[in-house]
């Protein structure tokens, strides 16, 4: 089987999308594993599927390199109102995502933050606002969910940290029974942070929008920020804007890399 696919990244942050609405296409484990793998598949963070939606222009489906399935990507939601050519209403498992074009940026909005501890969800009750826990010097996070469950860490210094070895321990912690996003920021000004994040079933990434989303809802919610600020990551910076009842905004670039054919 061959399936032809358009590679996209938002800042850094890489996908392999596939048009699945003509034929329908849904990877398993080993697929998913092989399209990411960087030295014999096409190479990214996620698999995106575009698939048909009875409820907007088109249903994105977000697989992680594992072959597990996440409910929302900022970042893939913007490359596919990109491919779309419009702005455009996608359908996602977390609901119904509007995007607007902006010149070569799209605007996202990604719904609102819940912080309801079985929103996120953990495995027990508890204030989510600043957990009474700890890993290794990283403690008191911000637990939310942008449709994907988060944690927010506020570091003194993004780079101190080795979330290459903490991601992973703190990602399948028993606490988070669907795991977890973990993000650490470090406040630079009220109005722009410094964020690196380790992405629940894929790892370190150059970029994460539903991350970068979670990190201005924390801060809001901690009163440690303006509401609208500029996110920076690895790969690039992201606009983030955040309402009164936590609806949050996010604006950014987006660019193809190239297309192509792989044989399954």
């Amino acid at each position: 089987m061959q399936r032809a696919f358009t590679k996209m990244h938002g800042l850094g942050n890489d996908f392999a999308v596939f048009d699945a609405r003509a034929q329908p296409f849904t990877p398993t484990p080993a697929q998913a594993r092989h399209i990411a793998d960087r030295r014999r598949g096409v190479g990214c963070d996620q698999l995106i599927l575009i698939e048909p939606s009875t409820r907007a222009d088109a249903f994105m489906r977000i697989f992680n390199p594992d072959g597990s399935e996440a409910e929302a990507c900022g970042n893939a939601t913007r490359c596919v109102a990109s491919l779309l050519g419009r702005s455009a209403t996608i359908e996602t498992r977390a609901g119904l995502l509007r995007t607007r074009t902006i010149d070569r940026a799209v605007r996202v909005d990604m719904g609102q933050a819940r912080f309801g501890w079985q929103e996120v969800p953990l495995a027990y009750a508890m204030d989510t606002s600043a957990l009474p826990v700890g890993w290794d010097g990283l403690a008191h996070p911000v637990a939310l969910s942008m449709g994907n469950p988060h944690l927010v860490f506020i570091v003194p210094d993004v780079d101190a940290v080795d979330l290459a070895a903490l991601g992973p321990v703190i990602e399948q912690d028993p606490l988070f029974p669907q795991r977890i996003n973990v993000n650490i920021v470090q406040i630079t000004s009220e109005t722009a942070v410094r964020h690196r994040v380790w992405e629940r079933g894929a790892g370190l990434t150059e970029a994460c929008g539903s991350g970068a989303c979670a990190v201005g809802a924390a801060l809001v919610k901690r009163r440690l920020t303006h509401a609208t600020l500029t996110v920076h990551m690895p790969g690039g910076a992201l606009l983030i804007e955040v309402a009164e009842d936590f609806a949050v905004a996010m604006t950014g670039p987006v660019a193809t890399a190239f297309s192509g054919v792989i044989k399954l």
